[in-house]
C-alpha cells in the first residue's frame, strides 16, 4: 500500500483527490495551515472520519514515518515546510495523482468538464444527473455537493460504482493537460488566468487528449477549431437558436419563482435552480447525455433535479431590515456579472454586491476586464463594495489592494458612487446594516475563503 501525504489538503480540490485516494487504497495523510480554523470543519471532519490524519503545516508529519510520495499543488510554495522536513521524498503534483488514480479504474468511461466558468456546477450537475439515471457515478469535484455530502465525504467526492467517472479538470495552471480522458465539455473561455486566446490553445491540446467525444459551447468551438482533432465526435450547445444548431437554447422563462427552458425543437426542462446560465449548464448537461446514448425524454427529465453546491447562490437569510443575503463563489469577471444577473431575478430593489478577491494576483490580472463588465452590468442605484483580497500565500508584492482600485474605477465610472471599498468586514457590517433595506438583496461573493460563508450568515437577522 502506497503512502501518500497531501500538502495543503484541506483545499477544496485536494481534500477531494485525498478522499478518492484512500477509497482506492491508498495510506493517506495531510497537512494544512487551516487545520484548526472552524470554517474548514466540514472538510477536515470528513477525512478524519475516514481515518486520514491531519497535521499542521509544520513538517511534523515525517515523526511518524516518510510517505512514498508528496502530493502537492501548483499553490505550495518551495519553502513550505513540509517540502523542507520531506526532503528526498518524491513529489506529485496532484494532476499526475489524478491521472495515476483514474489508470487503475479499469472500466470505467472518464467525463472531464472544464471551462472558465461553471465547471463545478456542471461536473456535480452532471453527476446528479447520472444518479437520477440509476448510473451510480464515481464524482471528484472542485465544489462541496449538497447531495453527494455524508459523515464520510464532505460533498467534493462521491465513490459510485458505475460505470462512470466525472470529474472536474481545471485550467487554472494548465493541469488539466495531464489527463487523457474518454469524453469532456469545455464550457467558456473568461479572463481569470490567461487571455482568451492563450486559453483556447490550452483547451484545444486537451481536446487532442479527448478519445470520444466533446460537447463545446458556441464560443469554444470557435476559438479551438483549429486544434479539433480529426474524427474526435463533437456536439455545440449554443445561447441563441439557429438553424442547424441542435442544441441551442430557445428561452429562458422566470415567472414567480420557477425557473423554465425550452431548448431546440421545442423541449422544456422546469429548472431546478434560477438564471441564465443555469439554463445553458442543463443545456451542456443534456448534450454529453445524448451522446453517452441515454434515452433523450429520460435525460431531460433527470435535468429537473439538482440539490445544488456549497455557496453557489446559497441563501444565507434576511438582514434585519429584510433585505435577503446569498453567498457565492463568483470571482471572476464573467461569474461575478452572472450572478448579479441572477440576484435581479430573485428581488425587485437594488443589489448590494459584496466583493473578496481572491489573491493578489488573480486580482490584478482581473481589474480592468471586470471594472468593464460591471460598468455595462451595474444600474445606478446598485452598489459594488470591496473588499481586501485574501491573502493565503505565494506572493510578495500585496498589489493591487481593493482600496487603489475602487479609487481607480471612481475615478472613471459613469456613476463614481457605485464603488466603494472597506477596511474590514466589520465595517461592511455596519454600512450594510445602514443601508440595505427590505426590498434590497445582498450577495456576498469570493473564492478560497470558506470563511465568506459564515460572514454571509452572520449578515442575517439569525446570524446576530
Amino acid at each position: 500500500m502506497e503512502k501518500l501525504h497531501f500538502i495543503g489538503i484541506g483545499g477544496i480540490g485536494m481534500s477531494g483527490l485525498a478522499a478518492m485516494a484512500e477509497t482506492l487504497g491508498y495510506d493517506v495523510t495531510g497537512s494544512d495551515r487551516g487545520s484548526g480554523r472552524p470554517e474548514n470543519r466540514r472538510i477536515f471532519s470528513a477525512l478524519e472520519a475516514r481515518g486520514i490524519r491531519i497535521y499542521p503545516q509544520d513538517g511534523s508529519f515525517v515523526r511518524n514515518g516518510r510517505p512514498d510520495y508528496l502530493v502537492y499543488s501548483t499553490a505550495i510554495e518551495e519553502d513550505n515546510p513540509d517540502f523542507a522536513a520531506g526532503n528526498g521524498i518524491p513529489r506529485l503534483h496532484r494532476s499526475v495523482v489524478l491521472e495515476k488514480l483514474m489508470t487503475s479504474l479499469k472500466g470505467k468511461t472518464t467525463v472531464a468538464v472544464t471551462g472558465s466558468c461553471g465547471k463545478s456546477t456542471v461536473t456535480a450537475y452532471l453527476a446528479e444527473a447520472l444518479v437520477n439515471l440509476g448510473a451510480d457515478p464515481m464524482c471528484l469535484n472542485g465544489a462541496l455537493s449538497t447531495r453527494f455530502r455524508s459523515p464520510g465525504f464532505a460533498g467534493n467526492f462521491r465513490p459510485g460504482q458505475g460505470k462512470y467517472f466525472v470529474f472536474e479538470a481545471d485550467e487554472s495552471d494548465k493541469s488539466l493537460l495531464n489527463y487523457r480522458v474518454d469524453y469532456c465539455i469545455v464550457l467558456n473561455i473568461g479572463t481569470d488566468h490567461y487571455s482568451k486566446e492563450e486559453l483556447a490553445e490550452v483547451f484545444g491540446r486537451f481536446l487532442g487528449n479527448t478519445r470520444r467525444g466533446a460537447v463545446l459551447s458556441q464560443e469554444v468551438y470557435e476559438a479551438v477549431k483549429p486544434f479539433i482533432p480529426a474524427g474526435l465526435p463533437v456536439a455545440v450547445f449554443s445561447s441563441e437558436p439557429g438553424e442547424g444548431r441542435p442544441f441551442a437554447l430557445e428561452r429562458y422563462i422566470s415567472e414567480n419563482g420557477t425557473f423554465r427552458a425550452v431548448f431546440s425543437g421545442g423541449d422544456a426542462v422546469t429548472l431546478p435552480v434560477p438564471g441564465r446560465h443555469a439554463a445553458l449548464n442543463a443545456l451542456a448537461v443534456s448534450a454529453l447525455l445524448e451522446m453517452l446514448g441515454f434515452e433523450h425524454g429520460a435525460a431531460l427529465r433527470a435535468l429537473e433535479r439538482f440539490d445544488g453546491l456549497f455557496r453557489r447562490t446559497d441563501l444565507a437569510g434576511r438582514t434585519a431590515s429584510g433585505a435577503l443575503v446569498y453567498d457565492d463563489y463568483a470571482h471572476n469577471p464573467e461569474k461575478i456579472v452572472s450572478c448579479i444577473g441572477t440576484m435581479r431575478e430573485l428581488s425587485s430593489g437594488r443589489v448590494f454586491a459584496v466583493f473578496q478577491p481572491h489573491g493578489f494576483g488573480p486580482w490584478g490580472f482581473m481589474r480592468e476586464e471586470l471594472f468593464r463588465c460591471l460598468e455595462k452590468t451595474l444600474r445606478p442605484e446598485d452598489r459594488f463594495l470591496l473588499l481586501e483580497p485574501y491573502y493565503a500565500g505565494g506572493t510578495t508584492s500585496f498589489k493591487p489592494t481593493s482600496k487603489e482600485v475602487a479609487a481607480d474605477w471612481r475615478s472613471r465610472a459613469g456613476h463614481p458612487e457605485k464603488y466603494l471599498d472597506f477596511g474590514g468586514r466589520e465595517e461592511l457590517s455596519g454600512w450594510l446594516e445602514k443601508n440595505a433595506q427590505k426590498e434590497d438583496i445582498v450577495v456576498v461573493m469570493g473564492a478560497r475563503d470558506n470563511s465568506l460563508s459564515d460572514f454571509a450568515v452572520s449578515l442575517t437577522h439569525c446570524g446576530k
